[in-house]
């Protein structure tokens, strides 16, 4: 599976911007999704996650402002963010669990990350 990730960039305090994680050389669909993100210093953690059944998590620090969602008919991974504050500075990854479908394994993946930055 390779999944190629658009979007990121700079926004001020406050603003948005919108993620997209494009998947191919799989059946996107069976895969749980997620954003990832590290910061300089930081450990890579969890942003938001998304289950083949379209059940969403989400790291304390971005609920209410972040939305994680999916299409699966364009094998894409969606992040809206909203309001967003200095310290969600980092860089993005989207990335692909490994699964199990119909008695075949699915390697799981990270694309490739870009960097967020928002300006106070």
């Amino acid at each position: 599976v390779q999944l190629q990730a658009f979007g990121g960039g700079t926004v001020q305090t406050g603003g948005s911007l919108r993620r997209a994680c494009v998947a191919s050389g799989t059946i996107f669909s069976i895969h749980t999704m997620s954003w990832y993100r590290q910061a300089p210093g930081e450990q890579r953690d969890l942003v938001a996650g998304i289950t083949s059944d379209f059940r969403t998590n989400y790291a304390d620090s971005v609920k209410g402002r972040f939305t994680i969602s999916r299409d699966n008919d364009k094998n894409t991974l969606y992040l809206e963010m909203n309001n967003l504050k200095p310290e969600d500075t980092a860089v993005y990854y989207c990335a692909a669990d490994p699964t199990y479908y119909d008695a075949t394994y699915y390697l799981g993946a990270w694309g490739q990350g870009t960097l967020v930055t928002v300006s106070s």
